[in-house]
């Protein structure tokens, strides 16, 4: 979860009951500073138009610079950072950065959303198959309201 919650790798060879208790001890301590995080995140109500900037980095992150321009030879994202915003989930809808983070979480990384691809026919996204794909979008993602929380903080 970007700078909040290191990675912990246990090499399975050996008798690794030891690193792997001290591993889970880990795992416990990182949680509550995750838990924090996501208490100020909830706390924190963003406009709009912060939303939609939100959104709009997270469309980079997917689908790269055809997520951001539209000109100049770059081709358009298959969907719009409006689409990315919207909850599939009554317990999503809200205006805290936590819920505008998990909507756009959720929307990018599951997909179907209905869309056009660069020659206009209709498409639905796919989702992120990749295991690594999809840790790293997440913890970009997290990243991303990391930076908007400390901003708007």
């Amino acid at each position: 979860m970007g700078e909040v919650v290191e990675d912990i790798r246990i090499p399975h060879k050996g008798n690794i009951q030891g690193e792997v208790i001290e591993g889970a001890f880990r795992v416990l301590d990182e949680f509550e500073a995750v838990n924090e995080h996501t208490e100020a995140m909830k706390a924190l109500q963003l406009q709009p138009p912060e939303e939609i900037a939100f959104a709009t980095a997270a469309l980079a992150l997917r689908f790269g610079e055809r997520g951001v321009e539209e000109t100049g030879g770059h081709k358009p994202a298959p969907v719009t950072a409006e689409q990315l915003i919207e909850a599939r989930r009554p317990e999503d809808i809200g205006h805290s950065l936590w819920t505008t983070f998990q909507r756009v979480q959720e929307n990018v990384i599951r997909g179907g959303q209905p869309g056009r691809s660069a020659q206009g026919r209709r498409l639905q996204t796919r989702p992120v198959g990749s295991i690594d794909r999809g840790v790293s979008l997440n913890r970009a993602l997290w990243m991303l309201a990391e930076e908007m929380r400390k901003l708007k903080g």
